[in-house]
């Protein structure tokens, strides 16, 4: 299996960066689940990727959560963004495996 690396992360910074991180930490508190929640739109944008963005889709869909938060705390470490440092910690594990879970659901 491939994995996903810091510049793929690089690479959609944006979507990471979408939700101010005070409301990323809010939901991952809450273990929100995401998907449910924008799961339209969601649909949306996977129905548009290309063929190089779904495998790395299912790449990630595929990875060991805890070696997803170690490349989020790498981004975190070289961007200083907070939604990654927030993505990255252990505590929020579970909201990542949800939301991942739910994902994998719609796909």
């Amino acid at each position: 299996m491939e994995h996903i690396t810091y510049d793929d992360v690089v690479e959609y910074n944006h979507l990471f960066t979408l939700v101010p991180s005070f409301v990323l930490e809010k939901m991952a508190k809450k273990n929100s689940n995401l998907v449910d929640k924008f799961e339209s739109a969601i649909q949306s944008h996977i129905n548009d990727l290309t063929v190089e963005q779904r495998i790395k889709l299912n790449i990630i869909l595929d990875s060991d959560v805890s070696e997803l938060q170690d490349l989020m705390y790498n981004a975190y470490m070289r961007t200083n963004k907070k939604q990654y440092q927030i993505l990255a910690n252990p505590k929020y594990k579970q909201f990542i495996e949800l939301n991942l879970g739910e994902l994998r659901k719609i796909i």
